[in-house]
C-alpha cells in the first residue's frame, strides 16, 4: 500500500499504527496514529470514493494538545474556501485540499526547522 511505504520512508516518523481499514468496490477509509520524532501524534483519517472526500489530520504535541487540525467538515461555511480549513491556537482559518502526504510534509518541514 502507498501510504505505508511513505510512512516507512520518513525520517521523521518514529511509529505508527493502522487504527482501521476498509477497502470498498468504489473507494477506501482510514485511520491511522503516526508518532514524529519528537513525540507529537498525529491522527489521520480520510474516507475516499469517486464522488466523495472527508478528511481530517489532527496534530497534537507530546502532551495532547492540539498543534494544528486540518478537516472539510462543513461545518464553518464563512471560511472562503469552505469546507477546507484548519484549527490552530482556538482560531480558525483557511487551508486548501490537503493529503496525508501534504500533511506530512508540512510536520516534517516544521521539525526540521526546529533542529
Amino acid at each position: 500500500m502507498e501510504i505505508i511505504r511513505f510512512l516507512d520512508q520518513s525520517e521523521f516518523i518514529d511509529d505508527y499504527r493502522i487504527l482501521e481499514f476498509r477497502n470498498f468496490p468504489s473507494g477506501r477509509y482510514y485511520r491511522l496514529e503516526i508518532l514524529f520524532t519528537d513525540q507529537s501524534i498525529l491522527h489521520a483519517r480520510e474516507y475516499l470514493s469517486p464522488s466523495e472526500r472527508n478528511y481530517a489530520y489532527h496534530w497534537m504535541n507530546k502532551n495532547k494538545k492540539l498543534i494544528i487540525r486540518w478537516d472539510n467538515s462543513p461545518h464553518h461555511p464563512a471560511i472562503q474556501i469552505f469546507p477546507h480549513h484548519k484549527h490552530e491556537n482556538e482560531k480558525i482559518s483557511e487551508s486548501q485540499e490537503l493529503t496525508l502526504k501534504d500533511v506530512i510534509a508540512f510536520i516534517e518541514n516544521r521539525l526540521h526547522s526546529m533542529q
